[in-house]
């Protein structure tokens, strides 16, 4: 049997969607799975042992002929089922032209109705992303009970181990203060007096991507010495290492936070403009929220989050508590 899942949104969407990959293998260990990405997050399924080929859209260089080799490639192949987790435009005419015997993706996605099947995409309490995602491998086994849920999984190679070893010789925690939405990001002066109230021995690491460096080097220099930035110095996967090995881990909600899930990593997670009940929330044996004690009406404000707080106050980052949250030593 072969499988494509098809996920090409951002590097949090394609963590969270390898708990899919998880539950496939699950219920058919012999089955070849493929999966197609964005290009630049396929490194992230590096050494997955489900995976057997990693296919990659190139939506910056080359959108339209990048996406009909895609669909040529995809016809080649005749896959005996296509996963669709986007509810967008273009992936919506690969899944339904892509030949392949069955076809299933969320209603929400314009050419649905071309799938053979159309699972209802549910934003609602209790119901987290991998849950939904799940939800359409159940509609190719009608009547078969719902899984129990899995984590997401990453398998960051000996080597990314061995990458991140030095920097693990004593108790340590990171942190990743930056997100691409503004109102996800937990504030910078927050970010320093978090770092200010974590004992002296303990080694703080910041993370994040190379387009993070400036922000990050903001918050290194206003912080106590035992602050070491490692933005922009380590691959994904070889984040995912050091934060398996972490006292804890402090991250916005934001792609850090689903590499903590998929090593299972502990988690403090932050949540400012969004909330834990759209279902993207920590999943990490060992996960603490943090959030504002305040109702407030405005809050969320939207799924994603915005570029700058659209009533102007950001209360929702400014009121959380940092005492309140865990502090190792």
């Amino acid at each position: 049997m072969t499988i494509l899942v098809i996920q090409t949104a951002f590097i949090g969407d394609v963590i969270l969607a390898t708990a899919l990959l998880e539950q496939i293998h699950a219920h058919a260990p012999h089955a070849r799975i493929d999966m197609l990405v964005r290009k630049g997050n396929e490194g992230l399924l590096a050494n997955h042992p489900f995976v057997n080929q990693v296919l990659v859209w190139d939506k910056k260089g080359g959108k339209y002929s990048s996406l009909w080799a895609l669909l040529g490639q995809l016809r080649q192949t005749r896959y005996d089922a296509v996963l669709n987790l986007q509810r967008f435009g273009a992936t919506g005419l690969l899944t339904a032209f892509s030949g392949a015997k069955q076809t299933v993706g969320f209603d929400k996605n314009p050419f649905s109705g071309l799938f053979a099947h159309r699972v209802e995409h549910r934003i609602e309490p209790g119901v987290h992303e991998v849950d939904r995602n799940v939800a359409l491998l159940m509609a190719l086994r009608p009547g078969y009970p719902t899984p129990h849920r899995l984590r997401p999984r990453l398998y960051p190679s000996p080597a990314d181990y061995e990458a991140v070893r030095p920097y693990q010789t004593g108790l340590y925690v990171c942190m990743a203060p930056t997100s691409v939405w503004f109102t996800k990001q937990f504030p910078a002066d927050k970010w320093v007096e978090l770092i200010r109230r974590t004992p002296a021995e303990t080694r703080i690491y910041l993370l994040g991507a190379p387009t993070d460096e400036t922000a990050c080097e903001a918050i290194r220099q206003r912080a106590t010495p035992n602050v070491v930035s490692l933005v922009g110095k380590l691959s994904l996967l070889q984040s995912a290492a050091l934060m398996q090995g972490a006292a804890m881990n402090y991250v916005n909600d934001s792609a850090p936070m689903h590499l903590c899930s998929a090593v299972n990593a502990p988690t403090t997670a932050i949540f400012c403009s969004t909330v834990p009940e759209f279902g993207f929330g920590p999943l990490s044996e060992t996960a603490h929220l943090a959030q504002t004690p305040e109702p407030l009406d405005c809050r969320p404000c939207g799924l994603h989050g915005h570029r700058a707080c659209p009533l102007g106050h950001f209360r929702c980052a400014t009121t959380i508590d940092v005492s309140a949250m865990p502090v190792y030593s």
